[in-house]
């Protein structure tokens, strides 16, 4: 599969930049995966992925930030898997170690931020990042979010296009 082109609109503020990675896809899943990446002058600009999910997820995530950053109002996410028997995760995060799965997300509004932690066991969670809540940064990641998951669901279509093109050949 020829690698597909890169959201060309990554900076969303000065001081804070944050995009989206589509990553290959798999035929056995039929799914996507996606990174959220951040670049900061700690990691001298080289974007840093703190987030991997399927392609279910980037549309509810969208949301929720944004309903939390203008509600105010923190947002409990639950991140159910298809079925607890798979190795396949919806979620992960990297900021605490190498593809961490995720089972809750929660996104705690402040004053300018809003931080994001992981659901730790026995209601214990750890806050992992921490994402603008001005108005330039919202609207840019609800483009940005829009942007990609049209993207993450066109070449999901065009997968599955593909393979029943391919399943009629074969069975020609």
């Amino acid at each position: 599969m020829a690698d597909t082109p890169a959201l060309t609109d990554r900076n969303l503020e000065a001081t804070t930049n944050i995009s989206l990675k589509r990553e290959p896809a798999c035929f056995a899943f039929l799914s996507l995966w996606a990174a959220l990446e951040m670049r900061s002058s700690v990691t001298d600009e080289r974007p840093t992925a703190i987030l991997g999910f399927d392609e279910t997820f980037l549309r509810p995530f969208a949301r929720a930030l944004i309903d939390a950053a203008t509600t105010r109002a923190a947002y409990r996410m639950t991140i159910s898997q298809e079925t607890h028997s798979t190795e396949r995760c919806r979620v992960v995060e990297y900021v605490t170690g190498p593809g961490k799965a995720l089972e809750e997300l929660m996104l705690q509004p402040h004053d300018n931020v809003v931080l994001v932690s992981a659901g730790k066991g026995k209601g214990g969670e750890e806050t992992l990042f921490q994402l603008p809540r001005t108005d330039s940064f919202l609207r840019a990641f609800a483009k940005m979010a829009y942007v990609a998951d049209q993207a993450l669901h066109d070449l999901l279509e065009e997968m599955e296009r593909l393979a029943r093109r391919r399943d009629a050949v074969g069975h020609s």
